[in-house]
């Protein structure tokens, strides 16, 4: 018969047997990883990617473990590249075009303003027609290696006049960044504006400018642009950023072909998923704003896209002799539109 200290001793034994058969079922990861997003907490891509991370985790059988931070939690926004060449970071989920100060590259791929009618489009060009190679080309020098591109939807575009036709920019008092966007604005007719992103809704409410590229027709209309710019076009035809899911490239050559093939499976599953969550919200705030008689939703015609991007395409030109590489961005791009009558 066993005393009382024995089975304080067997309790112990007990709870110790436990605790190791939890610590074997909850093995640790042998690969820990912090990536940092171009979002803020909380922001629809925030949450895609958050997931995305679980289901690379799932995937992996618990081999690789993926921390998911918000933009600025680390480094700033254009460090991140430096940040996962040196090992800061090992990874990011952002748009290449903050990089471009590094290499003007970088913004051609990452936001080649006017070319994609459709993110679809731009993900069948990174996916199967040579961009995701011609990308890590670029970026690969930097010691970092892309396992794959995403895509947000194509920024909308809110006006106080309508914009059924090209002509109709023609003297128009529009934002936008500096760099190619405002350039391709400026041939278009338009006279840009660059102000931060943070003083569009007062510049729109004060008559500052007369319309804004800013971002997807849902947070445009969720942030009350559309009280003061009722002739939003949708679906938009200028912008449509890359989201660059990318490694430290030592990282990424140490991984088994079989844990390689599993993040480019997750990050293509999470390509086409971002693009229908992201158009699900669009939709549904597209709705809400037909049903409000003081807003009209301009789908503008494909041949005035076509126009807008032929126009774009004489900046294309000019930033495609700023390197070889920007050159190859160009010919290639340029070759796929056209194969598809797009231009």
């Amino acid at each position: 018969m066993m005393n009382r200290k024995s089975l304080k001793w067997l309790g112990h034994a007990s709870v110790a047997a436990l605790f190791g058969l939890v610590g074997m079922t909850a093995q640790a990861a042998d690969y820990n990883w912090t990536f940092q997003t171009s979002e803020n907490a909380g922001e629809p891509q925030f949450e895609i990617k958050k997931q995305w991370a679980e289901n690379v985790k799932l995937m992996s059988g618990g081999k690789i473990e993926i921390e998911i931070l918000p933009v600025n939690a680390v480094v700033k926004a254009n460090q991140t590249l430096d940040a996962v060449s040196s090992g800061i970071l090992q990874g990011h989920l952002t748009d290449p075009s903050y990089f471009s100060g590094r290499d003007p590259a970088f913004g051609m791929l990452g936001n080649l303003v006017g070319a994609w009618g459709d993110p679809l489009e731009f993900l069948d060009y990174m996916k199967y027609n040579g961009g995701e190679q011609i990308y890590n080309e670029l970026v690969e020098p930097y010691g970092v290696h892309l396992i794959g591109a995403a895509a947000t939807g194509l920024e909308a575009f809110v006006s106080k006049k309508p914009l059924r036709t090209v002509e109709d920019m023609k003297g128009l008092k529009l934002r936008a960044p500096e760099g190619m966007v405002y350039n391709i604005f400026q041939k278009a007719g338009a006279t840009p504006v660059n102000l931060p992103g943070s003083e569009v809704y007062t510049a729109l409410e004060k008559g500052v400018i007369d319309a804004a590229d800013y971002t997807v027709f849902s947070t445009n209309y969720d942030q009350g642009l559309m009280s003061f710019a009722k002739y939003p076009n949708y679906p938009g035809f200028h912008s449509l950023p890359m989201v660059s899911v990318s490694l430290n490239k030592e990282i990424w050559d140490g991984l088994t072909p079989e844990l390689q093939a599993i993040l480019e499976t997750s990050v293509d599953a999470m390509a086409y998923e971002m693009v229908a969550k992201l158009k699900a919200r669009d939709l549904i705030a597209v709705k809400k704003a037909r049903a409000d008689s003081s807003i009209t939703i301009i789908d503008m015609a494909p041949e005035e896209r076509a126009k807008f991007r032929n126009i774009a395409k004489q900046e294309w030109e000019v930033w495609a002799k700023k390197s070889p590489m920007n050159q190859k961005i160009y010919d290639s791009v340029v070759a796929y539109l056209s194969d598809r009558n797009l231009m």
